[in-house]
């Protein structure tokens, strides 16, 4: 099983013996998990895309349709973002070329310590500089309650989902579980109370998420309030880490109002998708927000404002709002109650129930401007969630 802090490896070798003698390296340690040996160059990215390796090490003398320097050049094209380490012998050198793909030579013979060090080596130094991971990571917040957040969060997961994204939505209302209550899941279903406290696990967390509609995994928050308090944060966080691993797209519906576990998850976002409305106190605690995120110290691009029922102003300048903000919203739905309000109370997505609808519209072009730009690196969906 693979645990939140291992490197998970990609073979890509085609001579049995080799591939054995990695095997057998890699059996007699924990840092490293190989998740794949591959004999065919053809099938690789398909391989990427399932098991979302960290590190792929390639033999440069891989046959086949696709030989195994092709195969690196192939690689670095996709941008993958996936390391790559060739695996060579004496007499054919190869050079470390990040430009061309190559972040790192072994040599054989080789042994242990120079294999697990090299991998260990191109994975921090990816870390480092992708800072947040493979993955996005959007939480959706509001500074006050009955703007539409997670309803919103939630038809937006269906939506990045329809684009071929693998999504999860992660239910960050910890005492009221919105996502649980919106979804309709049964209360009996599984919790992020439910995954283990130390070394979290791929199929520990398949165990526990419950497959929403549209084939979204959702990790709920407990089915009663007063186990709110056994969430503990460094538990949510290495299940954001694993996650991320796992997922092109992990969207947390935070809860309204700012706990040490949902600043623990605004630090972490990629993007904050803040929800308004035209209504004065969502505005005036909007100002609120603005100028504690700018304390903290979280730069402008970092949050993104969503105005939900922006044809409905109910009196208010739509002008008073962008003074408010100091800016332009970034998007805007509109508000169709006769289409929201019956799929909600349904337990279903409306970007899938009446996609015609011109409140599905504006989620999907939503969807399509946040994420649009990630579809390349977008894989096919993991068989995760066992709970339903």
């Amino acid at each position: 099983m693979a645990s939140a802090d291992q490197i998970r490896l990609l073979l890509v070798e085609d001579v049995p013996q080799v591939a054995q003698y990695v095997r057998g390296l890699l059996n007699a340690q924990s840092q490293v998990r190989l998740v794949d040996i591959v004999s065919d160059g053809t099938v690789v990215a398909t391989r990427i895309g399932e098991h979302r390796p960290d590190v792929v090490v390639v033999d440069a003398l891989l046959q086949g349709r696709v030989r195994g320097m092709q195969l690196v050049k192939q690689l670095h094209d996709a941008k993958t973002g996936v390391p790559v380490i060739v695996l060579t012998v004496p007499q054919n050198p190869v050079t470390v070329d990040p430009d061309k793909g190559i972040d790192e030579v072994l040599s054989m013979p080789f042994n242990g310590y120079d294999l697990i060090t090299r991998i260990a080596n191109v994975h921090k130094t990816a870390s480092a500089a992708t800072e947040k991971g493979p993955s996005r990571l959007v939480v959706v917040f509001a500074p006050k309650g009955g703007v539409g957040k997670s309803t919103i969060a939630f038809n937006l997961g269906v939506a990045a989902s329809g684009l071929g994204m693998r999504t999860a939505l992660v239910d960050g209302s910890i005492q009221f579980g919105d996502l649980r209550g919106l979804l309709k899941a049964p209360r009996d279903a599984p919790s992020m109370l439910d995954l283990p406290t130390d070394r979290i696990s791929e199929s520990d967390l398949a165990d526990v998420l419950w497959r929403g509609p549209a084939d979204v995994d959702v990790l709920l928050a407990p089915p009663r309030i007063e186990m709110a308090e056994m969430v503990l944060i460094r538990d949510v966080e290495k299940t954001l880490s694993l996650m991320r691993r796992l997922y092109d797209l992990v969207i947390v519906d935070t809860g309204v109002g700012l706990d040490e576990l949902t600043l623990a998850l605004l630090d972490q976002a990629d993007t904050i998708l803040e929800i308004v409305t035209y209504d004065a106190t969502t505005i005036r605690n909007t100002i609120a927000m603005a100028e504690t995120f700018q304390k903290i110290g979280y730069p402008p691009s970092k949050v993104q404002y969503l105005v939900n029922r922006a044809d409905s102003s109910a009196g208010i300048d739509p002008n008073d709002l962008r003074v408010a903000l100091g800016r332009e919203p970034e998007y805007k739905i509109r508000s169709d109650g006769q289409v929201v309000g019956p799929a909600s109370n349904q337990g279903a997505p409306f970007v899938t129930s009446d996609p015609g609808a011109g409140v599905s519209r504006d989620v999907l072009d939503l969807a399509q401007s946040l994420f649009g730009r990630s579809l390349a690196g977008a894989g096919r969906k993991p068989a995760l969630a066992g709970a339903r």
